[in-house]
């Protein structure tokens, strides 16, 4: 059997932060991919704003390397499990993984996740405990903890023997020992020579090519990134293209691109275990396979992991609508999401009963909110409404999506933690005290139980907590309320701008969401009441003028900081008779009716439950 030597095709896994980008970086730089006067941007990767900005991987990227003659093509995934459905497909185009842990957290719920899919795929793992130069680094506990989580998730024999490297990503160094670092890299790059199984080379057989990410491009239309997995394909070739539907569609070859450094090359050919990107096909979607037109055999499909939640995405109908954005009509926002599609596959949309709004289906809170942050900042105007769990019919029992919640606390709030945990009907499953006064705890969680729990786990832990979680599992539904808003809200009654003579007079009634000066409609949410029900509250009242002068009443007016809310956090914030309205400018939250009298109609018809 012959082998390609030339190649080796990895992935970088880890959790959220662990420093794969910057890694991936340190190994372009080393490699000299790069001429040494060229300009590499840091996490160069991270192509997109909100990457950048967020400091997390959205979309799988592809680079390769060159290392004494050996190319690495190199997988950079996603850590989010809301990007789950890109790691998947990755494991599918390579051959091994290097699974990056920091030295000092250790492995965290993405850890765990990314590392099922590598397991079950079968793939040779290098372990690289990064940040080594870490104050508390502890890498001889790290080592046990992924040794242990390689053993629960049942790895084999072959498996469990994976080879250890500590590395400093941010410095560019690593080495085989923890106490000591060498100058470079030289021991990953030859770890992964030595490890990774080279391709096997069995060009002369008919072409299999398989489609794992997509790419969109104005000039060649949907461009497919994939493996060929065996033959040659060629510029210029008739192909078959075996759809997922079982349909058969010939097209030709138009152009093949391979990947070094950063850029993207036209090459002519591939060959077993080259990953390339391949124009001209305009329906090819992920999953399906390229092979010669005389010889049509298909690869077995890639599982795309399912939605776990859904929103309902509308054209926004506020009084000020129109205002802000440019894009706004129904045939707009529908194009935008149709054209997501083209790219993301985890990602559903289905049409509903009115023309103007659609139930937009996806992996997560971070995987919807993305798609909405990026279609404000392109200048579309659209409302969207509470994030809801998908309920799933399994052996004739209605299932609800469980997450594993993983919660790093300072001891003193441990109690408060499990108390709203239990409420939301979490189950701990695991508590280790570190010693350095910090307690690690594990629960299963539903999901709905999750939606808005961020901002109370802030409050709770005054900002030193940490908490993750990643899709578990289907599960019976759980009865009763799970989470939810428990305050109700202050809803202005009128139009205008707010005074800061209102909102002084409102702030003991609750916290406030506006400056004064903010321009307000009636049925848009101003603030937070204290208590459980709603109240109908007028913010644009003006202090008026008398001649009489009071010689104490003329202090100057001082008013809390309004809060602020992010978009995610205003997301979590809905309940059911709510919408965020979003704008390329502003984000505002609003009832469903507008009108005071209508909603107070409403209310006592309990048609919409203001007060559970």
């Amino acid at each position: 059997m012959n082998l390609r030597q030339d190649i080796r095709n990895i992935a970088i896994i880890a959790h959220v932060d662990h420093g794969k980008t910057t890694l991936v970086d340190k190994l372009l730089q080393q490699s000299g991919t790069f001429r040494s006067n060229e300009h590499v941007d840091e996490r160069a990767m991270d192509s997109g704003d909100i990457e950048r900005e967020r400091g997390i991987t959205i979309l799988a990227k592809n680079t390769a390397i060159n290392y004494k003659g050996t190319r690495i093509n190199i997988m950079d995934t996603p850590g989010h499990a809301d990007f789950g459905g890109e790691v998947e497909r990755i494991m599918k185009m390579v051959d091994g993984v290097l699974l990056v842990v920091d030295a000092y957290e250790g492995c965290m719920p993405q850890t765990r996740f990314v590392l099922k899919k590598a397991l079950e795929q079968k793939l040779t793992p290098i372990v690289v405990v990064n940040k080594i130069d870490r104050d508390f680094a502890r890498p001889e506990e790290v080592v046990d903890e992924v040794l242990d989580l390689f053993i629960e998730l049942g790895a084999d024999e072959e498996q469990l023997e994976f080879p250890v490297i500590y590395a400093s990503g941010i410095n560019g160094t690593a080495s085989l020992n923890h106490h000591t670092q060498d100058e470079d890299m030289t021991v990953l790059f030859e770890a992964v020579i030595e490890h990774i199984p080279a391709p096997i080379d069995n060009r002369e057989e008919p072409l299999q090519f398989q489609v794992a990410l997509l790419d969109y491009n104005d000039y060649v239309g949907r461009i497919g990134i994939g493996r060929v997995f065996r033959g040659t394909m060629k510029v210029g070739q008739q192909v078959a293209l075996m759809k997922l539907d079982g349909s058969v569609k010939q097209f030709r070859v138009t152009k093949i691109f391979g990947f070094i450094g950063l850029k993207r090359v036209e090459i002519q050919e591939a060959y077993p275990g080259d990953l390339v990107a391949v124009s001209g096909m305009e329906e090819i979607n992920v999953g399906e396979t390229v092979c010669p037109v005389e010889h049509q055999e298909a690869l077995p499909v890639l599982r795309i992991d399912e939605p776990t939640l859904q929103m309902t995405f509308l054209v926004n109908n506020s009084p000020f609508a129109g205002r802000e954005g440019k894009w706004i009509t129904s045939r707009k926002l529908e194009e935008r999401l149709r054209q997501q599609l083209q790219t993301d596959v985890s990602l559903r949309v289905d049409n509903t009963e009115s023309p103007d709004a659609w139930i937009v289906s996806g992996r997560g809170e971070l995987h919807l909110s993305i798609l909405i942050e990026n279609m404000r900042r392109e200048g579309y105007e659209l409302q969207v409404s509470k994030p809801e769990v998908i309920i799933r019919e399994i052996d004739g029992v209605k299932c609800e999506p469980v997450e594993r919640v993983q919660i790093d606390v300072p001891e003193e709030h441990t109690g408060a933690i499990i108390e709203s945990l239990g409420s939301r009907k979490g189950e701990m499953l695991d508590m280790v005290n570190n010693g350095n006064g910090q307690v690690r705890m594990e629960f299963l969680i539903p999901s709905r139980g999750l939606i808005g729990y961020t901002t109370d786990f802030m409050t709770l832990t005054r900002g030193f907590g940490i908490i993750n979680h990643s899709f578990d599992s289907y599960k019976p539904v759980i009865h009763g309320q799970v989470g939810g808003r428990r305050q109700g809200v202050l809803v202005s009654i009128e139009a205008g701008k707010a005074t800061a003579y209102s909102i002084q007079a409102l702030e003991d009634r609750g916290v406030i969401f506006i400056e004064p000066g903010t321009e307000v409609y009636e049925g848009m949410i101003v603030g937070e009441h204290t208590r459980e029900n709603d109240l109908s509250v007028n913010i644009v009242k003006v202090k008026h003028a008398t001649n009489v002068r009071s010689a104490t009443k003329d202090t100057t007016v001082t008013i809390k900081k309004a809060r602020t809310m992010s978009l995610e956090q205003s997301l979590e914030y809905l309940n059911d008779d709510e919408y965020c309205e979003v704008t390329p400018q502003s984000i505002r939250l609003r009832k469903k009716l507008l009108n005071t009298n209508e909603r107070e109609k409403a209310a006592k018809k309990n048609k919409y439950a203001v007060v559970e």
